[in-house]
């Protein structure tokens, strides 16, 4: 299971989740933003602005509360910081901003105790050239110094170019795909089992994750799970489930969470 977390404002704590046993749970503080609070960019160096009560007392909490099945990570980015549409700028001098970029995560994995990176940028310029090389070498740093052991990528119908060039560069050192298939706005299972084809083309069908965002976007309710059990019988291994997000699922008691993980549950007792 991977869940974001954190990224709305609305007040939300890591034990409200339920986490089963036998469950491995990520949850994906949102967001790390290479900005100041108002907007500027840093040039790599980024810094927290999920959820307060998110703090590295927390992390430690609910790590120790599952050790072993419980990993948190942070993610970079998203869609926007207050008011403020946040894109990935192609910095000047890349090696500059790699060496930013690791040095400021490697600060907020010691302070947060963090396991992993994921990486969500939503918008780029029309002539990208150093998304891939920056997220690419930042990732492989971070696991290679063994700060992280673990990284996702994020991408949605509109930025799946720049993240197809930086997994097939890197796919080495990228565990799992998150790609957001709610915005392609399909509502039935039949129809979300032909753009998990076509992403598993693009990626890797083992490290992709199916996806559902709460009351949002895309398919919804219990048609979500019909359209896992369709993956399955068309010979898809269903390895995970990633929820945007745990903000709003309070609201419900947490259904999704709760059914995402009885179903893998169920899919791994009858591997």
């Amino acid at each position: 299971m991977m869940e974001y977390i954190g990224a709305t404002g609305v007040s939300v704590t890591f034990d409200e989740v339920p986490i089963k046993a036998g469950i491995d749970f990520h949850f994906i503080l949102s967001f790390a933003i290479d900005a100041d609070s108002t907007g500027n960019y840093q040039n790599g160096v980024f810094s927290p602005y999920w959820e307060p009560s998110l703090s590295p007392q927390a992390v430690a909490d609910i790590k120790a509360k599952h050790p072993g099945n419980v990993k948190v990570m942070a993610s970079l980015s998203g869609w926007s910081l207050g008011a403020k549409v946040l894109r990935w700028y192609d910095p000047q001098d890349s090696v500059k901003w790699i060496n930013n970029a690791f040095s400021s995560f490697r600060s907020l994995a010691e302070t947060y105790h963090l396991d992993g990176i994921d990486v969500d940028y939503e918008n780029f310029p029309k002539h990208n050239s150093t998304f891939a090389y920056c997220m690419g070498e930042l990732i492989t740093m971070l696991k290679n110094q063994s700060v992280i052991s673990v990284a996702s990528i994020a991408p949605f119908y509109a930025t799946a170019a720049p993240y197809i060039q930086l997994f097939s560069e890197y796919s080495d050192v990228i565990d799992y795909v998150n790609y957001q298939f709610y915005t392609d706005k399909v509502k039935t299972p039949v129809g979300y089992l032909q753009r998990f084809r076509l992403r598993a083309r693009e990626f890797s069908a083992a490290k992709l994750l199916p996806s559902y965002e709460i009351a949002g976007r895309g398919i919804q309710g219990d048609a979500f799970f019909d359209a896992l059990r369709l993956l399955q019988t068309r010979g898809f291994d269903v390895n995970g489930v990633m929820i945007w997000s745990a903000d709003a699922s309070a609201s419900d008691g947490f259904y999704f969470e709760k059914r995402s993980q009885a179903f893998l549950l169920n899919s791994t007792s009858h591997l």
